[in-house]
């Protein structure tokens, strides 16, 4: 198996691109990400998607989108695993680098989530769940991470406001990156006085359906370390899951597959969650960052929302989160969410995040959901 590593990075801003079609995103993304990386070529495009056939009416989007960018006839698939798309996909350009089939191998996450608006946006939501048990009764993957704040909250004897400097922190970190969604901050007060969406999830809980395109180029590691001075390398790649209903889960309270995820990516890179300099989580809601911080072993059980009330997720926390907005503050294109995850880290480690630098980054860990932790992915990169 070939080491392997990231060499050119692309993304687009995070917003509600209504002028924009999922094609014309992908090409700018793919098209900055080639020209960082230095390349004209690539042998395989791997797309992380999982709402243009719903939403667009249009699937198979490898051949669609390697004939628009200029690389008809390559390689080229779609990767769908809900929420977790792009972190698939970048998983299975990983592989194919390190097994030695493919030399350079592109990923894309695109998503457009903004183009429909009520039912129809809420039929999309359902098919990230378990669609007989769970979306036959109307449970989206919002309203089921309501039914899992309310428990803890219940066991853990959390208010409301315990869940605030989630989304204070985003917010303050978005407010620096020129391609997040929101450049507002919050306040713990002004986060507590947010309207209701899904009870206890208000609107300042949970992340903003958005459209984006963001790409990486991967290539293997001893051709970037004499071709390429911005290389990170990908020291860890894992994929692990869950039962998709959350009533089939041992413990609907624990993220079973982040866990399992983060464990195989701790064991592969020889590392544990001391070493991480910063941690990229899916923060699609807050109770979601709070039981990824407590699944991937970064915070006690039952402690994820304390610890970032005493500051462990800041900047200058032990572990920073969410360090360009996260999905709260970046937005969250669906599947293009995990491969804007990994673009970021890899600022970080070029040290090239602007006034958003975690001083010393040196190893970066993203993990990518899919809807309410049924999917985990999870990715260490170090700066080579």
């Amino acid at each position: 198996m070939r080491d392997v590593s990231i060499i050119g990075i692309g993304q687009t801003p995070v917003g509600e691109h209504w002028d924009i079609g999922l094609r014309h995103l992908a090409l700018e993304a793919v098209r900055a990400a080639a020209t960082d990386a230095h390349i004209d070529h690539a042998d395989a495009l791997y797309v992380g998607n999982m709402a243009a056939g719903l939403i667009g009416g249009q699937m198979n989007l490898g051949a669609l989108i390697a004939d628009y960018v200029g690389l008809r006839g390559i390689e080229a698939m779609t990767v769908e695993a809900s929420s977790a798309s792009g972190g698939a996909a970048l998983r299975q350009a990983y592989l194919a680098i390190a097994s030695g089939a493919v030399n350079f191998a592109i990923v894309i996450g695109v998503e457009k989530l903004t183009d429909v608006l009520g039912s129809e946006s809420v039929s999309a939501q359902l098919t990230a769940t378990d669609s007989d048990y769970e979306g036959a009764h109307g449970v989206t993957p919002l309203s089921a991470a309501a039914m899992l704040m309310r428990r803890y909250m219940y066991e853990y004897d959390a208010v409301l406001a315990d869940f605030a400097h989630f989304s204070v922190n985003a917010h303050a970190n978005a407010a620096t990156n020129p391609n997040a969604m929101y450049h507002n901050k919050l306040t713990v007060e002004s986060f507590a006085k947010a309207p209701m969406i899904a009870d206890p999830i208000n609107l300042f809980d949970a992340a903003p359906a958005a459209d984006g395109a963001a790409a990486v180029v991967l290539a293997a590691t001893d051709w970037a370390r004499t071709r390429n001075n911005g290389a990170v390398r990908i020291v860890a790649s894992s994929i692990s899951t869950d039962a998709l209903a959350i009533g089939d889960r041992h413990d609907p309270l624990w993220l079973t597959a982040a866990e399992l995820s983060a464990n195989k990516a701790f064991r592969q890179a020889g590392l544990s969650p001391k070493d991480i300099n910063l941690f990229e989580l899916h923060d699609g809601s807050t109770i979601l960052a709070a039981l990824s911080l407590e699944a991937a072993g970064f915070a006690e059980r039952g402690h994820g929302v304390t610890f970032a009330a005493r500051g462990g997720i800041g900047r200058e926390g032990t572990t920073p989160i969410s360090t360009l907005g996260g999905l709260k503050g970046r937005g969250d294109p669906g599947g293009a969410t995990g491969v804007y995850q990994i673009v970021e880290v890899v600022q970080q480690l070029r040290g090239a995040a602007g006034p958003n630098q975690i001083a010393n980054a040196h190893i970066g860990m993203a993990q990518n959901l899919g809807a309410t932790g049924a999917t985990a992915v999870t990715h260490i990169l170090v700066r080579d």
